[in-house]
């Protein structure tokens, strides 16, 4: 991938503002569970770092997806994973289909909002019972009048607590699962909607996530996004900014480990030698970091294909799946050669340890990438989804959203 000067002084801004405005202030926010995150996303709004890849005509910047990867990589900067996972909610998981596929009133209402942060939103698809099995949610909406009527929950929402909409994933009907799903917007403040405490979670200490109840709520029927019974669909283009999303964050993320972990190394002694001159110690260290610029070379190319508007649902999964199981592999690589002080819970490599655990499970497990992988490649019982086929059903997609928005 060509990168131009933009290019560049994105990774400038974005470094600059971590550096400033996020890494100082990561130990007190790990400790509170939270981050003001009204606060930070308003500044990242002037800065147009909220907006990168969305319309002008709404506030973006109007560039392509590859710009915003770029700055997807120098959020991994940051000391913890809570902070760029809620900003990535906000760009890449509960933003894109609006920007898409939504009507000039939804755009107008929650989109543009959200590109100058005045505006926070979460991503509802999850439920306990469907995490990665998006065909067996159990959330309905059912029309009344000119309103939908929705009943449901909705699990291990991020932002939820602090969010204004909720681009929410739920049955509009009885057709088969694939088919009966609607993308809808639903403000947060709607009658019927009641939030769980904060989960108590295993890492991503910083990011606000709590269970998301609907009891009759109720909203108009122009909040759908898109044709009713295309929001799978609209649910699966998602992801593939999502997961590209995941992979190039966690670059930075993993660099930073092998990093510190060589300073460690270099400064502390045992047997008289600092830990650095054992050979298996750098031998492995190399090893890491190649496979870090393997991920970094197979994102690249995802995010390459993107651009110019290919189906990228392969090389998306194959780069989610790698980043999950890379990041377990150099945190707890990195943290064994920290001995005790790495099994400590505010050390940076512990925090990361923690943190990266989400990205074999978030976004779509790791069963559910090979699972699609596996589909692509013609290896399970059934039909091969070929990229033409893929293409076509987006085609159809967009040709039913356009007819809706006339």
């Amino acid at each position: 991938m060509l990168f131009t000067q933009e290019h560049n002084e994105i990774r400038r801004t974005v470094r600059q503002f971590v550096e400033q405005e996020i890494n100082p202030h990561v130990a007190d926010w790990e400790a509170e569970g939270r981050f003001p995150m009204r606060e930070i996303f308003k500044k990242m709004g002037a800065l147009g770092l909220l907006g990168i890849h969305k319309p002008e005509k709404y506030g973006g910047l109007g560039l392509d997806y590859s710009y915003n990867l770029v700055a997807a990589e120098e959020l991994g900067t940051a000391w913890a994973g809570g902070i760029p996972l809620a900003i990535g909610v906000q760009t890449d998981m509960c933003t894109p289909a609006i920007a898409r596929f939504g009507s000039d009133e939804l755009k107008r209402e929650f989109l543009a909002p959200s590109i100058t942060g005045e505006a926070i939103g979460c991503i509802g698809v999850s439920e306990t019972g469907a995490g990665s099995d998006v065909a067996g949610l159990k959330t309905t909406a059912r029309k009344d009048g000119d309103d939908y009527i929705i009943n449901g929950h909705k699990m291990w929402i991020t932002n939820s607590p602090q969010a204004d909409f909720i681009c929410l994933l739920a049955n509009t009907s009885d057709d088969k699962p694939h088919k009966n799903k609607t993308l809808i917007v639903v403000p947060m403040n709607t009658p019927g909607i009641s939030l769980s405490k904060h989960l108590d979670k295993l890492g991503m200490r910083s990011s606000e996530t709590a269970q998301v109840f609907f009891d009759e709520v109720r909203v108009p029927q122009r909040y759908r996004i898109g044709a009713e019974g295309t929001g799978f669909m609209l649910q699966m283009l998602q992801f593939q900014e999502e997961r590209l999303w995941g992979a190039a964050n966690i670059l930075k993320a993993l660099e930073s480990c092998v990093n510190e972990t060589i300073k460690y190394c270099r400064e502390r002694k045992t047997f008289g030698q600092p830990l650095i001159d054992n050979q298996v110690i750098h031998f492995r260290l190399a090893e890491l970091q190649t496979e870090i610029e393997c991920l970094r070379a197979l994102t690249y190319q995802a995010c390459e294909l993107y651009v110019s508007g290919k189906d990228v649902t392969n090389l998306a999964s194959m780069a989610k799946l790698k980043a999950g199981r890379l990041g377990r592999e150099v945190t707890d690589s990195c943290l064994q050669y920290w001995g005790g002080m790495g099994f400590m819970w505010e050390n940076q490599i512990s925090r990361a340890f923690r943190d990266v655990r989400l990205v074999s499970i978030g976004g779509g497990a790791d069963e559910i990438m090979l699972g699609i992988i596996c589909k692509l490649m013609g290896t399970l019982p059934g039909k091969k989804k070929s990229p033409v086929a893929a293409a076509a059903a987006v085609a159809n997609v967009e040709a039913a959203t356009q007819e809706v928005l006339k």
